[in-house]
């Protein structure tokens, strides 16, 4: 089965197949980002409620 994208790309030249990569790779790093983040303020909260409890 084929990926749906490359359908959506037309001919699968080397301009649209790394189009397609960097636009991938973006979404890959927002995700990324976003749970850093999540976890930067989990931590966050984890520390200053061992604060509280002290």
């Amino acid at each position: 089965m084929k990926n749906d994208n490359t359908y959506k790309m037309g001919r699968n030249n080397p301009k649209n197949i790394k189009a397609h990569n960097d636009k991938l790779h973006k979404e890959q790093a927002k995700e990324k980002a976003k749970k850093n983040a999540r976890a930067e303020k989990l931590k966050e909260i984890t520390r200053k409620f061992n604060e509280s409890k002290q």
